[in-house]
């Protein structure tokens, strides 16, 4: 049991546990259970929650309540189950009882808070702020999470305030030097905002697991005669974004090797300046230097005026997998426009419930005429409501098969995820649809990307507010350029 649950086998707990059928309810003695896998199947249910498997999630968590009833992680799990599915008002109720049997858990308290912000009760959240500093002034996860409401929220001046307190406690903490470089970035302050986003490489496994090398790290000289390896750190998005440099970084040395997720592996290769291209988790070459590809915008200087941003800078690899499919998928557009889709980014990313919308909520596009609407999302289990809508996603094997499909798009429509990276460094027309509060790298109060030309930027209005996106799209794209 225990080693199918840190496995994730779902299928294979089901079977061995025996008791509980596949729509969560129990069918067996309850008694029966072992009171020591309570705790495992909490963990179970809140991994599941993290990737968005919510029906299973739910599953876990009362499996686990049935042999304890107050474990406090499935309970939790069960609130956060509501609020991710948009039941806020259920949600809170789930979070007041938790913190009535447990007032002194700090994740119950932030829990709630980030129910309130959802619920847009600005006073209330502010009270529990309030209460949770008071309680927990040194801890980094309080200061993390009131930061990232301040920053949703867009309230500047108390950000600023909350992280001048934080530091005044914690003056050499990298996790928060880390944290500020994302509101340097946002507000265009780039020589201050990459200096701080390298204070992630002095946090171990709290981005991605530590990387050690025998070879020392590259600090932007001349290495002539020498060979360097830029490796790849984080998502896919940043890896496309970031091998822009790789030209810039070839003109001041000898041997480049650069090493990417095994999916990206053909669509890098055709950018230029690396003289051999590794799959992360294959042995790697030889080499005397070292340093992340997301740590070259400090290493070249980079500001806002010397973004290297001549697009497209990637192309569509000689070898395609599913090729003939593709072509035969975009024929059925015959005269049509051909609008290239994705509404959600990956389960596992953090704010991927901001960044991600139903597919119902694209329903409005349904008014353009002369549309074959082409689905670039994976995993979808629901379809956006639009007339003509072709799913390519069992043709995109890697990178190398959406490559070719969005060169086959006139148009791309998009939330923040790695199709908008690779969109933008294609070279095609991109409709990025952002949060309120966007990722650092989109800056604020600009409809255009200086990292990527072909972008253009539709931000929400306010918090949460998709439907001000969607009916703008639709108004721009109805009056045409």
């Amino acid at each position: 049991m225990e080693c199918l649950l840190r496995r994730g086998d779902l299928d294979g707990v089901w079977k061995v546990a025996g008791e509980h059928d596949r729509t969560g309810v129990a069918v067996g003695n309850p008694a029966r259970l072992e009171l020591r896998h309570a705790e495992l199947w909490a963990i179970f249910g809140l991994a599941l929650l993290e990737v968005q498997r919510f029906k299973e999630a739910k599953e876990a968590s009362e499996r686990s309540l049935l042999t304890n009833p107050r474990n406090l992680m499935a309970q939790a799990t069960l609130g956060s189950i509501q609020m991710a599915q948009g039941h806020l008002i259920e949600a809170e109720g789930a979070f007041r009882k938790l913190l009535l049997e447990h007032p002194r858990d700090i994740n119950a308290r932030l829990l709630l808070i980030v129910c309130l912000t959802r619920r847009l009760e600005v006073d209330l959240a502010d009270q529990e702020i309030a209460r949770v500093i008071r309680d927990e002034p040194d801890s980094y996860l309080v200061h993390s999470c009131v930061g990232g409401i301040y920053t949703a929220l867009g309230r500047w001046a108390e950000y600023r305030m909350e992280s001048e307190r934080f530091h005044g406690l914690n003056p050499t903490s990298a996790l928060a030097e880390y944290e500020q470089s994302f509101v340097d970035l946002l507000f265009g302050d780039m020589a201050r905002g990459w200096e701080g986003y390298e204070a992630r490489l002095r946090v171990p496994n709290e981005i991605k697991p530590q990387r050690a090398f025998a070879q020392p790290a590259w600090r932007g000289e001349a290495f002539a005669r020498k060979t360097l390896l830029l490796w790849c750190e984080q998502g896919f998005g940043d890896t496309l974004m970031f091998v822009r440099y790789l030209p810039l970084v070839k003109a001041l040395g000898g041997r480049v090797l650069l090493e990417v997720q095994p999916s990206l592996l053909a669509v890098a290769a055709t950018c230029g300046g690396a003289d051999e291209v590794i799959p992360r988790g294959a042995s790697l070459p030889q080499h005397d230097l070292q340093a992340s590809l997301l740590s070259l915008p400090f290493l070249l200087r980079t500001e806002l005026a010397s973004i290297p941003a001549e697009i497209p800078y990637l192309d569509v690899p000689a070898v395609v997998p599913h090729r003939q499919a593709i072509q035969e998928a975009l024929a059925s557009a015959k005269e049509s426009t051909r609008i290239g889709l994705v509404w959600a980014g990956s389960p596992g990313h953090k704010r991927d419930l901001e960044r991600s919308l139903p597919p119902s909520a694209l329903g409005p596009l349904a008014a353009l005429s002369g549309v074959t609407w082409f689905s670039f999302q994976l995993g979808a289990r629901e379809l956006p409501p639009l007339p003509e809508l072709v799913s390519l996603a069992p043709l995109l094997l890697d990178f190398s098969d959406t490559a070719y499909a969005l060169s086959g798009m006139d148009l791309v429509i998009t939330v923040d995820t790695s199709v908008a990276h690779l969109a933008g460094a294609l070279g095609i027309p991109t409709l990025l649809l952002l949060t309120f509060q966007p990722d650092f790298r989109w800056l604020l109060g600009r409809e255009d990307s200086p990292w990527y030309p072909s972008l253009h930027l539709y931000r929400q209005p306010s918090y949460g507010d998709w439907k001000s996106v969607i009916r703008k799209v639709v108004a721009d794209l109805t009056q045409g350029p």
